[in-house]
């Protein structure tokens, strides 16, 4: 069903996950948006894209018959909502005449060996790497090195998703076969398997947002993870930095390097840094927001957040370039994102009223997602997709929250009434 255009229009495309908070984002600057699905039939894991939210929906089955219909609708941009998006972000940016990052690198955007080898190429330190459809020399590649562990991934996935730790040529080998046998969280089968040298240090998360490739640092937070016992490493916390702490600066500096390499002057960045003895060193970038964002807690605990940025950004970019190009994010208060985990394993009959109101009254929750819902089955943690809780938590004192947090893994297991 469409609306009735009221002003400029803005295309997302794949607006699935966080691609959800754009739409309120470009509203903000007096803009509709149009969504485009790049490929309906594909299932994924991502949360679905609220179309009560734009003028019109359409698909790209037939490429060159949706730029005829969007060229009709004159819109002033084309972004992505999610990560499965940024290809054909790319390209319909590229053939309607609009300012974007173009389709030269739009591969190296999204496939993570392409990644690491244009920043090869480019001279920035990166990965060793090789990619196979080929568990065999997956392994021989990583007795060659003989530095184990290592990593072995899907190219283009997202969110530890199929992510393992091998210690050995065996786990090497059934490591790749359980990848090349499934499909990744977009819901695409894993034709090759990436294998690289495990990267030693403390990781963080880079946020940025650009425009015409003037960039503002949106946010670095360091990650804190648990290891499982099957060598998959999982998600537990997201711990804000102030941007005048050890080490924002050259980690910024680092990341705006990996953009330029790639080809990112538009839109939102969200890089993995590995902060090595050696320095930096990418783990992977997505030219999209951060994952884990809600703007309303972003803009509570600093003073921007990357929808709303996004959103100036791509409408006018001389005020976004003016107001934020260049600098970086102040932050108000200590932050925390906790992706909890769980070992249950069942179907969920309901969810506890009593728990989830004990989480949500604690001082220091800002907010809490509970992901699955009555009726799914809720499984063991082994990635950040099957974590069925994310709590947003801020507040002036890190013990407080620190406090909070202990107590939520009290109270976690409680929320699942389990059949």
């Amino acid at each position: 069903m469409e609306h009735s255009k009221n002003g400029p229009v803005a295309v997302i495309v794949d607006g699935h996950a966080m691609g959800n908070f754009l739409p309120s984002a470009f509203a903000w600057q007096g803009v509709q948006v149009i969504h485009v699905f790049s490929d309906r039939s594909v299932r994924n894991a991502l949360a679905v894209p609220d179309l009560s939210a734009y003028l019109a929906s359409f698909d790209a089955d037939d490429e060159d018959a949706l730029v005829e219909e969007l060229r009709r609708w004159s819109p002033v941009c084309v972004t992505t909502g999610s990560e499965m998006g940024v290809e054909l972000s790319d390209r319909l940016g590229e053939r309607l005449g609009l300012e974007g990052n173009g389709t030269a690198l739009s591969v190296a955007r999204r496939d993570k060996y392409e990644m690491a080898e244009a920043l090869r190429r480019a001279g920035i330190r990166c990965v060793q790497q090789f990619k196979s459809s080929d568990a065999e020399e997956l392994a021989a590649w990583a007795e060659r090195l003989d530095s184990y562990p290592v990593v072995v991934k899907p190219l283009s996935s997202t969110g530890s998703d199929g992510v393992y730790f091998c210690a050995d040529r065996a786990a090497v080998v059934a490591a790749a076969r359980s990848i090349r046998s499934s499909a990744d969280l977009f819901g695409r089968h894993n034709a090759e398997v990436l294998v690289q040298e495990r990267m030693d240090g403390t990781e963080y998360i880079v946020d940025a947002v650009s425009g015409r490739g003037r960039r503002f640092l949106a946010g670095v937070w360091r990650y804190e993870k648990h290891m499982l016992e099957s060598g998959r490493r999982i998600y537990d916390k997201d711990v804000l930095l102030s941007s005048d702490e050890h080490p924002v600066e050259e980690l910024a500096s680092y990341v705006y390097t990996v953009l330029d390499a790639l080809g990112i002057d538009y839109g939102a960045a969200h890089a993995e840094v590995m902060m090595t003895d050696s320095g930096p060193m990418l783990v992977e970038v997505a030219a999209r927001i951060n994952g884990n964002s809600h703007p309303e807690f972003h803009s509570t605990c600093m003073d921007a957040n990357q929808a709303d940025l996004v959103a100036l950004a791509a409408v006018d970019p001389d005020a976004f370039i003016k107001k934020y190009g260049g600098r970086k994010y102040r932050k108000r208060t200590e932050a925390i994102v906790h992706n909890a985990s769980t070992t249950l394993n069942g179907r969920i009959e309901g969810l506890d009223r009593a728990a989830i109101e004990a989480v949500n009254s604690l001082e220091t929750v800002f907010k809490m997602v509970v992901k699955p819902s009555a009726g799914e089955w809720l499984v063991p943690t082994e990635d950040l997709s099957s974590s069925p809780l994310r709590i947003f938590m801020a507040h002036e004192s890190r013990d407080a929250i620190l406090d909070d947090y202990r107590r939520i893994q009290q109270l976690k297991d409680r929320i699942f009434l389990l059949s």
